[in-house]
C-alpha cells in the first residue's frame, strides 16, 4: 500500500516509491539533495507540527507539504 509520508509510522522504515513535487522543479531539487528519492530508504522518527526524517544517516525536518510529496 502507498501512502505519503504524513500517513507513515513512527520508527518504521520505508522504501521511497515516488516523489510527486507537481511539476515544482525547484522542490524536486530540494527534496534530491536531501537524498530524498525513489529507491531510497526513509525513517519518520518524530511527527509534530512538522516530521523529523531520517534519511541515509541525516536527519532533517521538513514540513506537511513537502511530505505529502513523498510516498512510501
Amino acid at each position: 500500500m502507498i501512502v505519503n509520508l504524513n500517513e507513515a509510522e513512527l520508527g518504521k522504515e520505508y522504501r521511497i516509491t515516488n516523489v510527486d513535487t507537481e511539476g515544482d522543479e525547484e522542490m524536486e531539487s530540494f527534496l534530491f539533495s536531501l537524498g530524498c528519492y525513489s529507491g531510497e530508504m526513509i525513517t519518520v522518527v518524530d511527527k509534530k507540527r512538522n516530521l523529523v526524517v531520517s534519511i541515509k544517516d541525516a536527519r532533517y525536518n521538513i514540513d506537511p507539504e513537502l511530505a505529502s510529496a513523498i510516498h512510501v
